[in-house]
């Protein structure tokens, strides 16, 4: 039986790290922009030698935007955020990070390790882009308007299909602080390499 979303047709991806393989299929239909540019980073080989470096027990496991020196990634163009495509932050599902901007999401990933509701678009409740634009033209005049709406939420893109018990063990490692980076894991973990499944290096190209 296929999890929640996952459709036989949607592709796949490996995510190989030193502590196991974490095998992700991506919402193609529900997500075309993230799956997009989630799958133009993994062809490129971008999240090579990349860290999971925030770990949140009973939360989530963020990775694709630092090396093991905790040095940035090179940057990438910021992408339309889809939380507002129906798809939920369950335990599994794959969703793109980003900064307070609703559409800041780029390169950094997130796997959820709970069910996290408060992380999903409403669309009764959260901000729109409309929203962000007033706070920003008012702050733009020197006026300081607060934003009374939740967060426009973070777009699931895919989950877990293979390799949950990785991504468990993750989530239990011990973290620290370093260089002003909070839930960092002591013993860290790398993505070694990352590829789609079912398909050759020259259809990715295709």
């Amino acid at each position: 039986m296929l999890p929640f979303y996952a459709q036989a047709a949607n592709p796949q991806v490996v995510i190989s790290t030193n502590l196991g393989d974490i095998v992700v299929e991506l919402y193609e239909q529900e997500a075309p922009v993230t799956v997009a540019n989630f799958l133009q980073l993994v062809d490129s080989e971008a999240y090579k030698d990349t860290i999971f470096h925030r770990v949140i027990a009973g939360f989530m496991i963020q990775a694709g935007g630092h090396y093991l020196d905790l040095s940035e990634a090179p940057e990438v163009e910021t992408i339309f955020n889809e939380a507002a495509n129906g798809l939920k932050n369950r335990r599994g599902t794959l969703a793109m990070a980003r900064q307070t901007e609703i559409d800041s999401a780029s390169r950094q990933f997130f796997i959820n390790v709970d069910d996290n509701s408060y992380l999903d678009h409403d669309p009764k409740k959260s901000c729109t882009r409309e929203d962000e634009a007033a706070v920003l033209a008012a702050r733009e005049k020197g006026l300081r308007k607060l934003m009374r709406c939740k967060s426009f939420g973070y777009a699931v893109f895919g989950e877990v299909i293979e390799g949950m018990d990785v991504v468990d063990l993750i989530e239990l490692i011990e973290t620290q602080s370093v260089s002003g980076f909070d839930d960092v894991p002591v013993t860290p973990v790398v993505i070694l390499s990352t590829g789609r499944l079912g398909q050759s290096e020259e259809d990715a190209e295709t």
